[in-house]
C-alpha cells in the first residue's frame, strides 16, 4: 500500500511539473535569453573599454615622447588629441600636460589652459589645485599684489599651501615689501609640516628681508616630473 501512495504522489508531482512548465516556461527561457545577453553585453563594453585605454595609454606616451625629445609644440598638440578622444581620465591628465607643454613657448596660452582646468568643478579638487598652482608660478614675475593674492590664497589651506606661501613671498621680496615678505616666510618657518630643505631656504630669505636687501628672485620653477599616464581603469 504505501508504493502505490508514493507512486500517486509521484504523479501528482509530474503532473504539477508539467503544468508549472507549460504555463511558465516561456518566462523562464526569456529569463536566461536575458542574462546570457546582458552578459555578453558586459563582457563586450568591457573589452572595448580596455581597447580604448590601451589605445588612449598608447598615446599618452607618445605624446610624452615628444616633450621629452624637446619637441614641445608636437607635444601639446599630441596631448589635444588625446583629450578630444580618450577616456575622461586620460583627457584631464592630457590637458594638464598640454598646458605644462606650452609653458616655455607661450606662456599666456599655458596660463590659459591651466586657469581652465581649475575652473573645471568636473575634475578632482587636487588635480584642479595643480593647476592653479602652475598658474600662478608662471604669473608670480609680471602679475600685480592683488592677482597673486587671489591665485595663491586659493590653495592656503591645500597640501600646496608651503609652496603658495614661497610664491607670494618671493613676489613681495621682489617689489620691495618685506614686511609681507617676512610674513609668508615666517609661516612656513613655522609650519611644522614644511619640508626642512624649503624651511632652510626660506630662512636665507628672511635674512635679506631682516637686512632689507634688495633681491632678485629666481624663475618660477617647473614640477621636477611631469604626470604620468594613469593605468587603464579595470
Amino acid at each position: 500500500m504505501a508504493d502505490i501512495f508514493r507512486e500517486i504522489e509521484e504523479d501528482v508531482r509530474v503532473d504539477q511539473l508539467k503544468r508549472l512548465w507549460s504555463k511558465y516556461s516561456i518566462v523562464v527561457v526569456a529569463l536566461a535569453v536575458a542574462i546570457v545577453v546582458g552578459t555578453a553585453i558586459s563582457v563586450f563594453i568591457q573589452h572595448q573599454k580596455q581597447m580604448r585605454d590601451e589605445k588612449a595609454g598608447a598615446a599618452f606616451d607618445a605624446a610624452q615622447a615628444l616633450g621629452d625629445a624637446n619637441k614641445p609644440e608636437a607635444a601639446a598638440t599630441a596631448f589635444d588629441d588625446i583629450v578630444r578622444t580618450a577616456p575622461r581620465g586620460y583627457q584631464a591628465l592630457a590637458r594638464l600636460r598640454a598646458a605644462e607643454e606650452r609653458a616655455g613657448i607661450d606662456r599666456d596660452a599655458a596660463v590659459k589652459g591651466f586657469d581652465a582646468i581649475a575652473a573645471d568643478p568636473a575634475y578632482d579638487k587636487l588635480l584642479r589645485d595643480v593647476a592653479r598652482l602652475r598658474a600662478g608660478m608662471l604669473r608670480v614675475d609680471v602679475a600685480d599684489s592683488a592677482e597673486l593674492d587671489g591665485r595663491f590664497g586659493a590653495l592656503l589651506d591645500t597640501p600646496f599651501r608651503h609652496t603658495a606661501r614661497e610664491m607670494l613671498g618671493l613676489a613681495a621680496l621682489k617689489r620691495g615689501d618685506f614686511e609681507t615678505a617676512g610674513k609668508w616666510f615666517d609661516q612656513i618657518v613655522v609650519d611644522p609640516a614644511a619640508p626642512e630643505n624649503l624651511r632652510q631656504q626660506v630662512n636665507a630669505f628672511l635674512s635679506l628681508v631682516r637686512g632689507g636687501g634688495k633681491f632678485t628672485p629666481p624663475p618660477a620653477p617647473k614640477p621636477a616630473t611631469k604626470p604620468a599616464a594613469p593605468a587603464p581603469t579595470k
